[in-house]
């Protein structure tokens, strides 16, 4: 499959990648398709669930607030026609609150700042149109990242400032 400026697909999903972690709004707005759709976006914050790069970049700054050194380390890329599958670990420091919201668009739950590191596996899948994403899927280890970051087994006192950093989120709504 031919894409823009002479780029090919697999290059174009690994950089749409990276700009999740470096990228500012013109990065999202040169590789992102007007209409596309990020699959993922069902515990996002509502400004993640629109269309196109404004809904990608919003993404990437709900991701960036919360974990400092957002970064991503590709390990494989596969790429078939218009479709692109990437291998990858994504890793940084939790430094905020990440806030998880429910699929309506309210606040579901609050992880307290740890100050821990991660590093975690994730699998994204690609779908390029006009030389752009257009589709974006993905599978995450979560539980790895919640254990890493000390969210599972929590504890009573962990579990409080959950309760508590919740109730700011939504006072501050």
């Amino acid at each position: 499959m031919s894409t823009t400026a002479g780029v090919s697909a697999s290059e174009l999903a690994v950089r749409s990648i990276r700009i999740m972690a470096d990228g500012d709004r013109a990065d999202f707005d040169a590789l992102i398709h007007p209409d596309a759709v990020n699959r993922e976006d069902d515990v996002e914050p509502p400004a993640c669930r629109v269309g196109g790069p404004a809904g990608y970049y919003a993404t990437a700054l709900w991701l960036r607030t919360a974990f400092e050194g957002l970064a991503y380390e590709i390990h494989h890329v596969v790429a078939n026609g218009n479709l692109v599958a990437i291998n990858s670990t994504m890793s940084g420091r939790h430094v905020a609150p990440f806030v998880v919201y429910t699929p309506a668009g309210a606040v579901d739950t609050v992880f307290p700042p740890t100050g821990q590191t991660f590093a975690i596996t994730q699998s994204h899948w690609f779908r390029l149109e006009d030389g752009k994403v257009v589709e974006h899927w993905a599978n995450r280890d979560e539980l790895g990242q919640a254990k890493q970051l000390g969210w599972v087994p929590p504890t009573p006192a962990y579990l409080f400032r959950m309760a508590r950093a919740k109730s700011r989120v939504k006072r501050a709504m």
